[in-house]
């Protein structure tokens, strides 16, 4: 059985690849294929979420700020250093990497409820410094013009669609990312401490290590998805490091499927979808996103992509539970 749904799942993440090469080819509307392109952008932060809570078990709630930092520092080096969107998207993951260690350093000392409140708080003076510093940023005005990233050889990304191919490159390694640290033994540390602390303390888990060991992934995931966003779309502004990014992110992870490889990517894109599809009634979504998401984790709580799993769960507890009722039949008859 374990080999059949082994199988099953590659042969679904090959066809997902196949979907994902030839959209751009089918899609009749260029709207779609920004769309899509920005949901692809969004899931590889929410992958980067999906390490620090799905993994550890460590809800952060200042994830927007560590997009914002990465997301600024490619438009600002790229904008006025003249600096290449490469090395320019190289300095945004070192630099989140930095500010994810030096924060997590500090806030991981703290737990539930008071790890998520100070983590918010970071978020928010990091939107209030990129939103205040008019000298640097550009406050709300923002920045514009934000040069497209740099050929490579004979490939260009300054149209819509090699945009799209360049991103989808970096969400599949987002992807093979999340799998590799799943399935390694740092991804059952990370595992072992949300499941309990104590326990993972008492077996030789380096707890604080691993949980830091996260945070400052989940930060590095965040930056990079912001430097791609800078890349994208051409201008910035201090509203991608509010707190409501955070929330939607973590939104398209609870939907999706928290602790799953194929959770943020899923999440990302039907919601995202939903959003824009939505775009009448803004003033309105949250009152249809409410209840479906409160139904979804009542009955649902892996998330979309746990719910073959969960279908097939029940499914082996019926047919547990009518199985032994033949062999009674047979010892009675015997």
């Amino acid at each position: 059985m374990g080999h059949v749904t082994r199988r099953v799942r590659r042969a679904a993440w090959v066809v997902c690849a196949l979907v994902a090469i030839l959209v751009p080819l089918v899609t009749p509307n260029p709207y779609y294929l920004q769309v899509l392109t920005l949901a692809c952008i969004w899931a590889i932060g929410v992958y980067g979420l999906n390490i620090v809570l799905g993994f550890t078990g460590q809800l952060s709630l200042g994830h927007a700020g560590f997009f914002g930092i990465g997301a600024y520092t490619v438009a600002l080096l790229t904008l006025r250093l003249g600096v290449s969107f490469w090395l320019a998207l190289l300095a945004a993951a070192v630099l989140t990497l930095v500010a994810g260690y030096l924060v997590g350093w500090v806030c991981l000392r703290s737990k539930g409820h008071y790890f998520a409140i100070f983590t918010m708080a970071v978020g928010v003076i990091l939107n209030l410094v990129i939103d205040k510093w008019d000298g640097l940023t550009n406050g709300q005005v923002g920045l514009v013009n934000i040069p497209d990233p740099n050929p490579i050889g004979p490939l260009t990304f300054d149209s819509a669609v090699s945009k799209y191919y360049l991103v989808l490159v970096f969400l599949a390694g987002a992807v093979y990312a999340s799998w590799a640290i799943l399935r390694s033994p740092v991804g059952r540390a990370m595992t072992a401490v949300r499941q309990s602390e104590d326990l993972a303390a008492a077996v030789g888990v380096p707890v604080m290590r691993t949980k830091r060991l996260a945070f400052v992934l989940s930060t590095v995931f965040a930056g990079v998805a912001g430097g791609l966003f800078a890349g994208y779309l051409g201008y910035l502004g201090p509203d991608v490091t509010g707190v409501d990014i955070t929330f939607d992110m973590l939104l398209y992870l609870l939907v999706g499927g928290i602790g799953t490889v194929p959770g943020p990517l899923v999440g990302s894109l039907l919601v995202g979808a939903l959003t824009q599809w939505l775009q009448a009634f803004q003033q309105y979504q949250m009152l249809i996103f409410g209840p479906l998401l409160v139904i979804l984790i009542r009955f649902f709580p892996g998330g979309l992509a746990g719910l073959p799993g969960a279908i097939l769960a029940r499914r082996g507890r019926r047919v547990r539970v009518a199985g032994p009722a033949p062999t009674e039949a047979l010892r009675k008859e015997a």
